[in-house]
Formats: C-alpha cells, sequence, structure tokens
C-alpha cells in the first residue's frame, strides 16, 4: 500500500499532528501516486477543517446561553456517560492539572450542571456526577447534532451511509489507539 505504519520514536521530525497522529514515518511512493495520495490529502485536510468550523460555530451557538465553553461541554458529555468521575480521572480525562480540572468543575458546579461530593471512604477523595440539568443540556446538543447528521446523510445513498459510518469508525479507533 505504500504507507508505514510503524510507531517512530521521538525525533524532532515525529511530534504529533493536529490529530494527535504520528505522521513522521511514510514510506516514498511512485511520484505520480504521492503526488495524488498528497493532493487527496490537502483535499481532506480542507474538507475537514471548513466541516470543524461549521461544527464548532453551531456548537458556540447552542452552548452561548447555558455560558458553557466547549471543555466544560466535553467534561459534561463525558460525566453523562459515566455517573460518577473522580477528579483525578476528570484532570486525566481532559488533559489538564489536577487544579486546572477542580476549576473547570468549579465553574459547572456554579451553573448546577455537576456536584462534588467526597468519597466515604476516603473524604480526600472528591467525587462529581452530573445533574439532570447538565444531561438536559448534553441530550439536547446530541438530538441537535444527531439532526444536522441526519440532514448531512439524506443526502448520500444508502451505501454511502454505511460506507462513511465504516470509514469514521475505523478512524475513531485508530485515533483512540494511540
Amino acid at each position: 500500500m505504500g504507507l508505514d505504519t510503524r510507531r517512530s520514536v521521538d525525533t524532532p521530525d515525529s511530534s504529533p499532528s493536529l490529530f494527535g497522529l504520528n505522521t513522521a514515518v511514510l514510506s516514498p511512493r511512485p511520484t505520480s501516486q504521492t503526488a495524488e495520495f498528497r493532493r487527496d490529502a490537502e483535499h481532506l485536510s480542507h474538507i475537514i477543517l471548513e466541516m470543524q468550523r461549521c461544527f464548532i460555530l453551531r456548537l458556540c451557538k447552542e452552548l452561548a446561553p447555558g455560558n458553557v465553553s466547549f471543555p466544560q461541554f466535553f467534561l459534561l458529555a463525558a460525566l453523562d456517560q459515566k455517573e460518577v468521575l473522580t477528579m483525578s480521572a476528570i484532570a486525566q480525562k481532559m488533559g489538564h492539572t489536577t487544579a486546572a480540572a477542580s476549576g473547570l468543575v468549579a465553574r459547572l458546579e456554579n451553573l448546577n450542571y455537576v456536584v462534588r461530593t467526597s468519597a466515604r471512604e476516603d473524604r480526600r477523595k472528591v467525587l462529581v456526577c452530573i445533574t439532570d440539568k447538565g444531561s438536559t443540556l448534553v441530550r439536547r446538543i446530541r438530538e441537535e447534532m444527531v439532526g444536522n447528521l441526519m440532514k448531512i446523510m439524506a443526502h448520500l445513498s444508502p451505501d454511502e451511509q454505511k460506507a462513511w459510518l465504516q470509514i469514521y469508525t475505523k478512524i475513531y479507533d485508530y485515533c483512540q489507539s494511540k
């Protein structure tokens, strides 16, 4: 296939890309294939950036009335999937320090989207869970996203819809493994 998927060691050339993927080790391809491969990647890059812009603008409009930022929403969505998360689990999931995660949780707590409690077995351990108000916000935003995706999918044939899902699932699985 021409693409070498071996992981490279950390070198200046192997820094993570925008998507967190290591793209440092690519096998050479014949020139015409390389040019076409690059053109396709550039075209996909443009499409992805434009789609992200559209989705982020729409998400901004949806989140603005509730005074919720993107990181806060992503945390609410994670909490909506789990019953309870510890502060250290939140910090790890969000890629923050525990102090930064605590600030994030405090803002959500002030908006009544989450509640904090101490664990019974260890009062130093802080547990965070989403409130009904927080779950309602997450469900509303997700329903909006599903509706928008259904509008987009209506422009595709059933085979294209399945292919899109298969491709995105494969990309998602790859990104989760990194």
